[in-house]
């Protein structure tokens, strides 16, 4: 078979490192390759392409159709697959992200394992929600007491900001549709912060199913990630949300909580959070993004020849 045309692999250190990366790409009905360097989605539209290096997570909805040459560029660039069903809300599997050491997962094992150590991490978690409180003398099931009065309390009150009726959280993975507008919204935004949250902590080298709050499940560490800024992000923007008419609310949603996720520089901060949660003291191997260009400067660094030419000055790509 003749050999396929494409980029070479880069090496680890040519990668951008995780927080410089954009938060997620959602898509659905389209044909999911790859051109060099960059992911293409066609349809009948046309095809976008979206460059691999940026990406952190894709997640794939109905109607997808992936080739293997694109998957193939996905895992060289360290990208996080999940596919999802409609609306995005539901998951059914997903590949994992690029990572080179052992390291954080190790230190997250020892801690996970140890009845001490795994109850300290919990209450790290707790005294990041709960500012200016002491956990220290507080059990599992008291953290857990308390963070669920703290959660009633903030439904409560955007349901008053927004004026909008609220009558709990509910939400059935069979009939998406039949939640109320606040509650599609939730599970529209959640999904997309459980996607983000596992790809920081894949591409960290750490296991999304070595959870401290939730335990037992595939996604447990990123359901405890994803926690902490939900009263931040996506609960806000879900009544905010729920209290207009809007069509295709789902959707909506995702797109708003992705700009969010780029204001409020998330992944950057999710790796901090991570790294503090495991008390992870040593130094990252990872290395800053090499930029080729810039829109808002001349030129870059790492954007210029130094080659030399016949007038033997520097040349700008």
């Amino acid at each position: 078979m003749a050999e396929q045309n494409g980029i070479k692999k880069p090496d680890l250190h040519a990668l951008p490192t995780i927080s410089d990366r954009m938060t997620f790409i959602y898509l659905e009905h389209c044909k999911v390759s790859r051109e060099n360097g960059a992911v293409t989605a066609t349809d009948l539209d046309g095809t976008v392409y979206i460059p691999a290096a940026a990406i952190t997570v894709l997640l794939l909805g109905p109607g997808t159709d992936v080739s293997h040459r694109a998957m193939e560029l996905i895992g060289d660039m360290g990208i996080s697959v999940i596919w999802v069903g409609e609306h995005g809300v539901r998951y059914y599997a997903h590949g994992r992200a690029l990572n080179s050491h052992s390291t954080m997962l190790e230190k997250q094992a020892k801690l996970f394992s140890n009845v001490r150590s795994h109850l300290n991490v919990v209450r790290k978690m707790y005294e990041m929600r709960f500012e200016d409180e002491d956990t220290s003398g507080l059990t599992l099931q008291q953290l857990r007491g308390r963070e669920g009065s703290r959660m009633r309390k903030i439904y409560r009150e955007q349901a008053k900001k927004w004026n909008v009726p609220w009558d709990g959280r509910r939400y059935d993975a069979e009939d998406f549709s039949s939640g109320d507008p606040v509650n599609q919204a939730l599970s529209a935004g959640n999904v997309c912060l459980y996607g983000l949250a596992s790809a920081v902590i894949t591409a960290l080298g750490c296991s999304v199913g070595l959870g401290f709050i939730h335990v037992g499940h595939e996604f447990s560490f990123a359901y405890d990630i994803a926690d902490l800024y939900k009263a931040e992000i996506t609960i806000p923007l879900a009544f905010e949300l729920g209290s207009q008419d809007s069509p295709d609310l789902p959707d909506v949603m995702r797109r708003r909580v992705r700009t969010v996720f780029s204001q409020t520089h998330l992944i950057e901060r999710m790796v901090k959070d991570v790294k503090y949660l495991l008390n992870d003291t040593q130094e990252q191997d990872d290395i800053d993004a090499v930029y080729l260009w810039d829109d808002l400067k001349d030129h870059v660094e790492y954007g210029i020849s130094y080659g030399k030419h016949e007038d033997d000055e520097a040349e700008e790509w």
